[in-house]
């Protein structure tokens, strides 16, 4: 009898993994790597990185922190030639607190030709699956996080673990949360409207849809200090920003018959 029943018990268990397999496969996967940012300052970036922080800011009559600055550095486990897309260096912030607390260092990129030095969100391509980033934490109980602003504006919030106690250069993945939206399936209810009314969408531009998969859009790091460490004068350092992404939602088979525009196009010169 007992038999019997492990028996049966294993057949349910093989059918719900067979069944699992089969629909898992029913969407093909294309995964990729991205590099956002190498941090090498040599000008093969389109985009500058600025700061802001906190009130309790060090500012003196010599400096205002915090100071950033390209340094001839690297994580040598992972870039043992010496030279990765370009000069071996990485970006560092040296900053400074009058007292102890949750501060925050804000580090955003902006567009490199933009005169005013406007905050610019940075494109994902695809469905991000995971992020990472080499940093250099001088074993200080600080924590990271970035920041994202979906297809509806809405800002979320990923965190680079749990804090940067560890010394040297460490490698820093985490996985993007899946209840952060990066993809929509209906047509907009303007454009359902539009389309019902007879209208041509090509006069009408503002009324077209979005893509069916709208990217996120990288907005900014932050880095926060916490009240048990110390603020007085600290280093970190970044090196290679990149994503694990899900091209496949952005290139696939059929993806002009999503638009509403080439739909209305299409029927018309039936």
């Amino acid at each position: 009898m007992k038999q019997g029943s492990l028996k049966f018990i294993c057949l349910i268990i093989w059918a719900c993994i067979t069944v699992l397999s089969i629909h898992g496969q029913d969407r093909p996967v294309v995964l990729g790597t991205w590099v956002l940012e190498t941090f090498n300052g040599n000008g093969d970036s389109i985009y500058l990185w600025k700061t802001d922080a906190s009130r309790f800011i060090t500012k003196t009559d010599d400096v205002t922190y915090p100071i950033t600055g390209y340094i001839d550095a690297f994580p040598s486990q992972a870039f043992r030639a010496g030279k990765v897309d370009g000069a071996p260096r990485s970006l560092g912030i040296n900053g400074r607190f009058d007292r102890r607390g949750y501060n925050w260092i804000d580090l955003y990129p902006v567009l490199a030709d933009d005169e005013d030095g406007l905050p610019v969100g940075i494109p994902i391509p695809g469905q991000m699956k995971s992020m990472n980033m080499w940093i250099w934490g001088s074993s200080l109980k600080f924590y990271l996080e970035a920041y994202f602003r979906d297809f509806q504006g809405v800002i979320h919030v990923v965190r680079f673990g749990d804090n940067l106690a560890f010394r040297g250069w460490r490698n820093i993945s985490v996985n993007i949360p899946t209840n952060i939206p990066q993809s929509r399936w209906t047509t907009s209810e303007p454009v359902k409207r539009a389309m019902e009314l007879g209208l041509d969408l090509s006069e009408h531009p503002q009324l077209r849809d979005e893509p069916a998969y709208p990217s996120l859009h990288f907005v900014k790091f932050r880095l926060w200090t916490q009240p048990v460490e110390r603020v007085d004068n600290f280093y970190v350092y970044f090196k290679q920003f990149s994503i694990l992404t899900d091209v496949f939602e952005a290139l696939f088979d059929g993806s002009d018959l999503a638009d509403p525009l080439n739909v209305q196009r299409l029927w018309a010169n039936d």
